[in-house]
């Protein structure tokens, strides 16, 4: 529409120029033929002193003529100008018809568009409806042939189980038989395991009471042996002690001890009791080398990590 409009537009403003370029063109004319009609008037004769002068032509017009002539300008602008309104009148008028034409075609087709689209959407819940209608057919022609198929498995099931219980039946009828002849075997047997266990529990206990016996007499004995090993340990720790009765009288020290099997010290660790008295006897122990062991493995075992108690003698 925008388009039509300017188009109009440009037509409106061609033709007022070509209106305005008319009438000036008439003018020229008129101007002419008034200017012929009074060419043949003579010229007045040069005085002396102006012939040396450039002559001035005069033209006389008509007033009455030209307003006439003027009068028929307007009236044919005017006539063209009626002529271009009702043109363009007329343009306009089919331009707003044609608007109006395709404003009911677009609101003509819209409504099409929306009846289409409204089918289109019955068609797809018909369809959905439809569809659904066969899967719950098809659903439920599926749970029957299950539950037909459910129930043939349950029969032969039945059918199994029934059989199994008379064979157990009779096992058990069986087993019944022979277990009633079991019991009194077994009675015989728990009897008889009675027995022998009490026998057993004797002997188990008479064989501890025996090893214990044995075990604490064995520990004895290697305590025993500690002791022994400890005095001689401590005897030899005295001999190569530098002992001053002055500082070290009533004193004493605790000190653990560290030996390989040979009776090397391999290391000294002091505890509590006396600064001098510690001193003095660990540098005898490093002095003396080697200590008094046992050979016997169960006895050095004990005795490999040994405590001791210094206490000087003089």
């Amino acid at each position: 529409m925008a388009q039509q409009r300017a188009s109009v537009f440009i037509k409106k403003s061609a033709y007022s120029k070509a209106i305005a370029f008319s009438i000036a063109l008439h003018l020229v004319l008129l101007f002419g033929l008034f200017a012929g009609d009074f060419s043949s008037i003579p010229e007045p004769k040069p005085t002396p002193s102006a012939q040396t002068l450039e002559p001035i032509k005069a033209v006389i017009i008509d007033k009455a003529k030209f307003e006439q002539a003027i009068k028929r300008i307007q009236q044919q602008k005017t006539a063209q100008l009626d002529a271009e309104k009702k043109r363009l009148k007329a343009v306009e008028k089919r331009v707003t018809d044609a608007k109006k034409r395709r404003t009911r075609e677009e609101a003509r087709i819209k409504k099409l568009e929306r009846q289409r689209k409204k089918k289109e959407q019955e068609k797809i819940k018909a369809d959905k409806a439809a569809k659904s209608s066969k899967v719950k057919a098809a659903k439920a022609e599926k749970i029957r042939l299950q539950k037909e198929q459910e129930k043939q498995v349950a029969e032969k099931a039945a059918a199994v189980a029934r059989s199994k219980r008379l064979k157990e039946e009779a096992a058990a009828k069986k087993v019944a038989e022979l277990r009633l002849e079991k019991i009194a075997e077994r009675k015989r047997q728990e009897v008889a395991a009675k027995e022998q266990a009490i026998q057993d529990d004797m002997l188990a206990k008479q064989m501890a009471a025996e090893m214990a016996s044995r075990n604490q007499a064995r520990q004895q004995q290697v305590m025993t042996e500690i002791a022994r090993y400890s005095a001689l340990i401590t005897q030899s720790i005295n001999r190569h002690m530098r002992k001053d009765r002055s500082t070290m009288a009533d004193k004493s020290c605790k000190l653990t001890i560290s030996l390989a099997p040979s009776g090397f010290v391999t290391d000294v660790k002091v505890g509590q009791g006396d600064k001098t008295v510690c001193a003095a006897a660990k540098n005898a122990i490093y002095k003396a080398g080697t200590l008094p062991v046992s050979k016997d493995p169960e006895v050095f075992k004990e005795m490999r990590r040994l405590a001791v108690t210094v206490v000087p003698e003089f």
